[in-house]
C-alpha cells in the first residue's frame, strides 16, 4: 500500500538548513493500522504531510498503491489525494459556515459526484457515524466528540483507500478519545489502510505495529 524509500526533506532559508526527514525507509501493507510515535520535532509531522501528498519529498521515492506519487506535479497529487485519501485532524478542521451535512458532502462535491448519490452517501456515513441527528448543527453547536465524528464522517464519505490520522484525540476527553478510537478500528477492520501519527501510548495499543521516529530517522525495530 505504502512504500518509502530513503525519503529526505530539508528545509533551506537563505541562511540556516534544516534537515526534517534524514532518509526514512518503511512499508505499510493494506489493511495495516499504523502508529508513528516520537518526541516533538522528530518529524512526524513532516512525514504525514508527504504520505497525505500536502507536501513533496527533497528528495527519495514514494508509492501508494503500486503508483510512484512523490514527484506528481501539484494537479497530479491533488487528484491522488481528493480520491484515494482521508484526512482525520487534532483540530477537526471543520468549516464553521457549513453544518455537518454540508462539511461531510465538500469532498464528493470537489469529486464531482451527482447530488443525489452524495445525499445517499452523506446520510449513510452519517449513520455509520451515530451523527445523524445533528445533520443540521453547525460546528460549533458540537461537542468536541461530535465534530471529530463528523470529521471522520468527511475523511469516509469518499471510500479512501487510506486514512492519516493526526492526534485524532488530542483535543478529546478519555470517553471520546475512547470512542474515536474505536471508529478508526472498525474502519480498519473493514479494510481501510490507517496510519496515526500520535504521542498517546494508549492510542498507539489500537495499532498492529508501531513505528518510531527520532530526529527524522526511523529507529530500527527490536526483536524480543
Amino acid at each position: 500500500m505504502i512504500k518509502l524509500e530513503n525519503i529526505q526533506k530539508v528545509f533551506r532559508t537563505e541562511e540556516v538548513e534544516t534537515v526534517a526527514l534524514g532518509g526514512v525507509s518503511l512499508e505499510v501493507k493494506k489493511g495495516e493500522f499504523v502508529a508513528i510515535m516520537g518526541p516533538s520535532g522528530c518529524g512526524k509531522s513532516t512525514l504525514l504531510n508527504i504520505l497525505g501528498l500536502l507536501d513533496n519529498p527533497t528528495s527519495g521515492k514514494y508509492w501508494l498503491d503500486g503508483e510512484e506519487v512523490g514527484k506528481l506535479k501539484e494537479s497530479q497529487r491533488t487528484k491522488v489525494r481528493k480520491g484515494q485519501i482521508g484526512f482525520v485532524f487534532q483540530s477537526f478542521n471543520l468549516i464553521d459556515e457549513l453544518n455537518v451535512e454540508e462539511n461531510v458532502e465538500l469532498p464528493l462535491t470537489y469529486l464531482g459526484v451527482p447530488k443525489k448519490e452524495r445525499k445517499v452517501r452523506v446520510e449513510e456515513v452519517l449513520r455509520r457515524m451515530a451523527i445523524s441527528h445533528r445533520a443540521h448543527h453547525f460546528p460549533q453547536q458540537l461537542s468536541g466528540g461530535q465534530q471529530q465524528r463528523v470529521a471522520i464522517a468527511r475523511a469516509v464519505v469518499m471510500n479512501p483507500k487510506l486514512i492519516l490520522a493526526d492526534e485524532p484525540t488530542g483535543n478529546l476527553d478519555s470517553k471520546n478519545g475512547l470512542e474515536v478510537m474505536q471508529l478508526l478500528t472498525q474502519l480498519n477492520q473493514e479494510g481501510t489502510t490507517v496510519l496515526m501519527v500520535t504521542h498517546s501510548e494508549r492510542d498507539a495499543g489500537y495499532a498492529q505495529r508501531i513505528i518510531n521516529l527520532l530526529d527524522g530517522q526511523v529507529v530500527p525495530e527490536v526483536s524480543l
